[in-house]
């Protein structure tokens, strides 16, 4: 075996695929015994998107996922702030997306196994350790009850925010960081706003409202699959039961926060009194550390730098990570020498976006301006917050995460 991969996500399926793409043999060790398409809506940034399609992923994407149109800040009475288009209609040459998580991890999945056949992963299977050795890396993995070995050449973990790769690098780190956000994530059957294809953030650092479509309208209804998040900060010292996190809950934990939030054009308190279900997250993240290699052993996806669900950056710097780390890979071989290409080019930026996300340098954070800067009243916003700044806002975040339209348009294919 050349290549292990921890985990069958978003990160580790297109790390397969990668090396698919260039002849380089692998297996995936996924600790799922029955994957399901679980979870709620992501978005993905055009170069991502780019990337996706040089796998062939296109029509998998147009089936799964809803081509966004645009993205808007509104204050939390419902006036608007800054919206921007999005995609091809903001002059990328790729589309952004909406997508459900699970059906798009589906999506990858069936991918693999065409291309792959089923013998390239193993489900139930959970990597708990790894040793360096002179021919490559040796990992231990439990399957059920039983501890079994691999070799490789390489382990690339892509075991998520709870990865047992990264906690071996980092013995003492602990659990990841929770700065005191509470999400609540639900999908409900509604008409859709304003565009059609929205995605639009309302209130401000300690309440909050996200929300797009995941799926296309119905031909008869015009009703569509709307993904929402509702957020509301409390005290960090307060006890909160953790132990039960990304469990099912009732609306009517937070529902009443949100009672007013009808702007007209778009009714919160019925897309949350509707809902399908709903689910209880912690918004959590990890400190950014200096090395994500270790020999032949590197992280990528969230096992390497998980941050706050803003900007659209978690699910669309996986995928990029794993297209990085394919062409390392195609050019140097496997190894550290590749790893260590691969972390260079990223590392620096994905930290830089990950303490941007926790303060004043994400984009959304033009909410928490108008709202210092209003006091209550929004009358005052163009006085108090020019058109200019805002703009200037939403282009440093952009250019933090390497997400311009010049420098996606313009760069060469990471895998030619």
């Amino acid at each position: 075996m050349t290549i292990i991969i921890a985990g069958g996500g978003i990160a580790g399926l297109t790390m397969g695929l990668t090396l698919h793409e260039i002849g380089v043999p692998f297996h995936i060790l996924e600790s799922v015994t029955d994957p399901k398409p679980l979870g709620v809506g992501i978005n993905l940034q055009p170069p991502c998107v780019r990337e996706l399609f040089a796998l062939g992923l296109e029509d998998m994407l147009d089936q799964v996922g809803v081509k966004t149109r645009d993205y808007g800040f509104y204050t939390k009475t419902g006036v608007e702030i800054w919206t921007e288009p999005r995609g091809r209609h903001a002059g990328y040459n790729w589309p952004q997306y909406s997508v459900h998580r699970g059906e798009l991890q589906m999506g990858l999945l069936k991918a693999l196994l065409d291309r792959c056949g089923d013998d390239c992963i193993t489900f139930g299977c959970r990597v708990t350790q790894y040793t360096n050795t002179d021919k490559g890396v040796a990992v231990i993995y439990q399957e059920g009850e039983t501890i079994k070995s691999m070799a490789g050449k390489m382990l690339v973990a892509a075991d998520g925010v709870h990865s047992a790769i990264r906690a071996q690098m980092y013995p003492d780190e602990g659990a990841p960081v929770w700065g005191g956000a509470i999400m609540w994530r639900g999908t409900t059957t509604a008409p859709a706003f304003l565009s059609g294809t929205s995605m639009i953030l309302a209130g401000h650092d300690t309440q909050r409202f996200v929300t797009y479509p995941i799926s296309a309208p119905d031909p008869e209804t015009g009703a569509t699959l709307i993904n929402w998040i509702a957020e509301a900060k409390v005290d960090p010292n307060d006890h909160i039961e953790k132990s039960d996190w990304n469990r099912k809950v009732d609306a009517s934990r937070f529902a009443e926060d949100f009672a007013t939030w009808n702007f007209g054009w778009i009714d919160i308190p019925g897309l949350i009194a509707n809902a399908n279900e709903v689910f209880e997250y912690p918004m959590v993240d990890r400190e950014p550390v200096d090395s994500w290699t270790d020999g032949a052993v590197t992280l990528i996806g969230d096992a390497a730098h998980a941050t706050y669900p803003v900007g659209s950056s978690g699910a669309s710097q996986a995928i990029i990570d794993a297209r990085l780390l394919g062409a390392a890979i195609k050019a140097q071989g496997t190894g550290h020498a590749a790893a260590k290409t691969y972390e260079d080019q990223v590392r620096p930026m994905a930290n830089a976006v990950t303490l941007a996300n926790r303060g004043n340098g994400g984009p959304d954070a033009i909410m928490q301006m108008a709202e210092d800067r209003c006091a209550g009243d929004f009358a005052w916003l163009d006085d108090v917050l020019p058109m200019q700044e805002r703009q200037e806002h939403a282009e440093s975040f952009k250019k933090l995460a390497r997400i311009r339209v010049e420098d996606t348009n313009t760069q060469a294919p990471i895998i030619a």
